[in-house]
């Protein structure tokens, strides 16, 4: 049996979630460095990630359930699907990791300074089509 890396992840929590999906369509997956790079973070970018493997024979399979995972829109609290507000696309990037702006200048600063991983960023959709970064509306 013969193993290939499907995707890499860098918080444990979305590779579990795919991981999860993914056998529960009956494709057989295998967590790689979950453990490492749980204990520190910063191990993340020496081991290259958390990888999800499977079998080679599978690999038609979970790409098309990735597929079908990514192209799903997200819907906010009232199941109204959430869209780009400046070009109406569905097609987002969830929980996109932004330092735009004064706070996030500053931080990449300090952190490189300091060699510390960074303290602040904001969790945003960025969409696919123009790269804008928003918040959802409440």
């Amino acid at each position: 049996m013969r193993l290939i890396t499907l995707k890499t992840f860098d918080n444990s929590i979305e590779a579990n979630l795919l991981r999860s999906k993914l056998e529960s369509e009956g494709v057989l997956c295998f967590l790689f460095d979950e453990n490492m790079v749980s204990l520190n973070p910063l191990y993340n970018l020496t081991l290259g990630g958390i990888k999800l493997k499977i079998r080679e024979a599978d690999a038609q399979k979970a790409l098309q359930i990735i597929e079908e995972v990514e192209t799903t829109p997200f819907t906010d609290e009232q199941d109204r699907q959430v869209r780009c507000p400046v070009c109406q696309s569905t097609q987002l990037y969830s929980d996109f990791k932004s330092m735009k702006g004064l706070k996030g200048v500053f931080t990449a600063i300090v952190s490189f300074l300091l060699f510390v991983f960074p303290f602040y960023y904001k969790s945003v959709y960025k969409c696919r089509q123009c790269n804008a970064e928003f918040r959802p509306a409440k």
